[in-house]
């Protein structure tokens, strides 16, 4: 694989970081953080290009809060700046990395997403019904905490080179324990960080996979085969990547169960909402939610058999 080197300098360029606070203000206008810096917009992008060109930028101290919906999650968040430090990098990386993920892969990509993943699924359960039978799913026992920083360092020197982009990086990574959620980076991290494991099963196992973060779907025509799949991606994800698979994986049939991904419950015949997502839909909708609330939730909604839904919920009326 060829390394890329000879990035750091358009990373840190003026022009780069004043992109990167066009992208990272993007839904943030109204914050705090962004109001602070626009204050002194062009002296803080200054400052901040002479601290990323003399190599002095050091991540600065996290907030760190917990979330319950839609389970329990620390969330860590950095000042703006540092916001600005990450979309820099990834305006130059993410064409890179993404190179390196597999077709299959669909969280944080641009072009792909919930709605790649669920059409994706879709397609091949309509193409070959007799080999999208059987599902195997897992998921990763606290994968953002459990990322191993030595690990992905090393995963990331497999396609950069650039010495000083390679110590912002380890830099960053260093910042906190496993890799923090909320990051903006962090998200690549993490994809990368499965990137390897991907080409290993899509290539060696040659099985229809998809993953969405570290939720992942494998689909056959026999039971046996998932069963011993499961095993071997154990052993994969133990030895190579440190990672542990939850007790709670699955291996079923497609339409005894459903398959229950990215939002929806699948089946061969039709495609439903997840419940929780269903009812805070009706929650929403019984509270009088604004109505940029609940088209978002149609958005949900659009992609599946949710005509009856959509009508007990006399969705359109109360969107007129």
């Amino acid at each position: 694989m060829k390394r890329v080197g000879n990035l750091y300098e358009e990373i840190v360029s003026v022009d780069n970081l004043h992109l990167a606070d066009k992208k990272a203000r993007i839904g943030k206008k109204h914050s705090y953080g962004v109001q602070k810096h626009d204050r002194n917009r062009e002296a803080n992008i200054q400052e901040l290009h002479l601290a990323l060109k003399n190599k002095t930028y050091r991540t600065s101290e996290y907030t760190v809060f917990k979330i319950k919906e839609p389970k329990e999650r620390e969330i860590y968040r950095l000042p703006y700046i540092d916001r600005i430090v990450h979309h820099a990098i990834m305006n130059v990386l993410e064409p890179i990395w993404v190179s390196v993920f597999t077709a299959d892969t669909y969280s944080c990509i641009k072009g792909k997403g919930i709605h790649g993943a669920l059409k994706a699924v879709r397609r091949d359960i309509k193409n070959d019904p007799e080999g999208t039978k059987y599902y195997l799913q897992i998921d990763v026992k606290k994968f953002y905490p459990s990322i191993d920083h030595d690990i992905l360092k090393e995963i990331i020197r497999k396609k950069i080179k650039d010495k000083d982009l390679l110590a912002l990086l380890d830099e960053i990574i260093d910042s906190a324990d496993g890799v923090p959620i909320g990051n903006y980076l962090s998200q690549y991290f993490a994809n990368l960080y499965l990137a390897y494991f991907d080409h290993w099963i899509k290539e060696e196992k040659k099985v229809k996979y998809y993953r969405y973060a570290d939720d992942m779907v494998v689909f056959s025509s026999s039971k046996q085969q998932l069963h011993q799949l499961r095993i071997e991606i154990q052993d994969y994800l133990r030895s190579n990547l440190k990672l542990e698979i939850k007790g709670n994986w699955k291996v079923n049939p497609l339409d005894d169960h459903g398959l229950d991904f990215v939002g929806y419950v699948v089946r061969s015949t039709h495609v439903r909402l997840r419940k929780s997502i269903k009812q805070s839909f009706a929650r929403k909708v019984a509270k009088n939610a604004n109505k940029k609330t609940l088209t978002a939730y149609y958005g949900w909604a659009v992609h599946c058999n949710s005509v009856n839904l959509l009508n007990k919920l006399n969705y359109y009326e109360r969107t007129k």
